[in-house]
């Protein structure tokens, strides 16, 4: 029976010998005509990529941990490594190559394929400035570190300090706005890649949503292509004409298999035993994200963030500073916070958003304003009631504004408040209006569960839509007393 490695040979009429291994790595002599990202076969049947050639020698990553022999023939595919793409997608967890992982969801395979690579990044000709304000449904960060739509924001942190939580809250909140999610899952182990699929199809948001996930048993040449896919995928909806949210968990695990296979394949090391390009292949991959032109739609925009894990809350580490200084901002969740049972542990003064201010409407950024210096205020105070000082009422009723809005902030995983019922409630905080957290949480409940009746959303909107900050108060002040009847 003629095996597939036999039918390529004759349509190729050429093969290499494998000389050496260092697994997943493989240097083949021969093969010509071979190029970079081209998908080979060895005579045992499995598949690799080429990813170098140098001075005839050929350096090919292999997609399976099963090893092959020295003087094993292999031959070209004159394949170019691929994913396909499309709406079938949707509600799947797939591998980078395109290959279902859980086999109890039926899998209809898309016919259109992309190349992985994606070649060249559209250039600033071919973008929009980033415009319009990408809601994450959690207060604190969508009043005090608003993204926009075509952000690439990193989010940073100690592992278990509530990132992917946060994200998962997100991905819920814009799925409701027909955005496309795209979840990329990392080397995450199994029982992680399960809990988010879990999420997904608890919250009924599966059908909206992709995953690409590898989990830590993978070869680590199908893991460090996992956001690399991921963003392949993104780039066919948008050129659908859609906007796309992907998120990349993690980056940091990424580069340490980068550095893996950079190691084995005996390239010079730079800092901390990382590749010297290891900034090219984070830069180039982010560099696809943005807000971009479209013949038909105006603009579809692609939102990417990216997380990546410090250890003790080292921002100065390698991989850290060089993201942060790919992307637009970075949202840092602190571990001393999270311990503090603050939900999400983000630490305000740190974090930086640079293009998300601009998605704002005047409303919204006045009171960003005013509650950004509120609270560099209220910490000041709260640094020297430590010291035991003395303090006079006026001192005092800063810190019970400081503490009820702390309170506002405190978001359970999974809940969503809307952008009008934010606004609003901030609004009864710093006029005095709610002055214990019984109330607070008491009215934030209720707006919630009206918020979804077309004649609530329509009054909360109405009292919103003014850009005056002062016009804005009058409208909740005057409204004070039905709002207060919620509670």
């Amino acid at each position: 029976m003629e095996t597939q490695f036999n039918r390529l040979l004759k349509k190729t009429g050429v093969y290499g010998i494998v000389n050496r291994v260092s697994h997943p790595i493989v240097f083949i002599e021969g093969l010509p005509k071979a190029v970079t990202h081209e998908i080979i076969l060895f005579e045992s049947g499995l598949k690799g990529e080429v990813f170098s050639i140098n001075q005839g020698i050929i350096e090919a990553r292999l997609f399976s941990h099963d090893p092959v022999k020295v003087g094993e023939k292999v031959t070209k595919t004159e394949e170019i490594l691929s994913i396909p793409v499309g709406k079938s997608l949707f509600g799947q967890s797939i591998n980078p190559l395109g290959e279902p992982i859980d086999s109890t969801i039926k899998f209809i395979r898309p016919k259109e394929t992309r190349e992985i690579e994606g070649g060249k990044p559209i250039g600033i000709d071919g973008r929009e400035k980033i415009t319009k304000n990408l809601l994450t449904g959690i207060t604190l960060i969508d009043l005090l570190l608003p993204l926009g739509k075509g952000q690439r924001e990193l989010i940073v942190g100690n592992r278990k300090t509530g990132k992917t939580s946060v994200l998962l809250t997100t991905i819920k909140n814009q799925v409701k706005e027909d955005t496309v999610a795209i979840y990329a899952a990392i080397a995450k182990k199994k029982s992680d890649i399960k809990k988010v699929q879990e999420f997904f199809i608890n919250e009924k948001i599966n059908n909206k949503v992709i995953m690409v996930s590898t989990n830590s048993y993978d070869s680590p040449t199908l893991i460090y292509q996992t956001p690399y896919a991921a963003m392949t995928i993104a780039e066919y909806f948008r050129d659908q004409g859609m906007n796309v949210l992907v998120v990349l968990d993690d980056l940091s695990t990424h580069a340490k298999f980068y550095r893996e296979l950079s190691l084995l394949a005996r390239r010079f090391p730079g800092r901390e035993s990382y590749p010297g390009d290891i900034f090219f292949a984070h830069s180039s991959l982010l560099e696809r994200a943005g807000n971009f032109k479209h013949p038909k739609v105006g603009e579809a925009s692609i939102t990417c963030l990216p997380v990546v894990e410090t250890v003790e809350g080292d921002l100065a580490s390698y991989i850290s500073t060089n993201v942060m200084g790919i992307t637009d901002g970075h949202i840092y969740f602190d571990s001393n916070i999270y311990y503090q049972g603050r939900r999400p542990a983000v630490n305000i003064p740190i974090s930086v958003t640079r293009v998300g201010r601009q998605t704002l409407t005047k409303l919204t950024r006045e009171i960003n304003k005013h509650v950004s210096s509120f609270l560099t205020q209220y910490d000041r105070l709260l640094n020297l009631s430590h010291f035991g000082q003395e303090l006079t009422p006026e001192v005092k009723k800063t810190m019970q504004l400081g503490d009820l809005i702390y309170i506002l902030f405190n978001q359970p995983y999974q809940e969503i408040v809307p952008h009008q019922i934010q606004l609003i409630i901030i609004s009864l905080i710093l006029q005095g209006v709610i002055n214990n957290k019984d109330i607070l949480y008491k009215l934030k409940t209720s707006l919630i569960k009206i918020y979804d009746v077309p004649e609530w959303r329509k009054w909360m909107e109405d009292i919103s839509s003014t850009n005056s900050i002062k016009t804005f108060n009058d409208n909740v002040i005057s409204n004070k007393d039905k709002l207060l009847s919620l509670t």
